[in-house]
């Protein structure tokens, strides 16, 4: 599991950060978007992916999270 910073730009995109790799990218789809449920499997423009535990609503961003890499091998 790493640990990964979630933001908004100025635009409204997400963007998913990690700090280990100095990795940025922006998210194109997030697996659960709505005021109950957010969170889940998320896609980056990159075309990696990541999950992180839903949350019961839409957080406050930037905020910190913990990530697992789907797909691949572990960050």
């Amino acid at each position: 599991m790493a640990n990964i910073m979630i933001s908004q730009d100025n635009g409204g995109s997400l963007l998913f950060y990690l700090p280990k790799k100095d990795l940025e990218e922006r998210i194109v789809s997030l697996e659960f978007t709505g005021p109950e449920k957010w969170g889940g499997e998320l896609q980056l423009a990159n075309g990696q992916s990541y999950f992180i535990d839903p949350l019961e609503r839409t957080p406050k961003l930037p905020m910190s999270f913990r990530a697992r890499r789907l797909g691949g091998a572990e960050d």
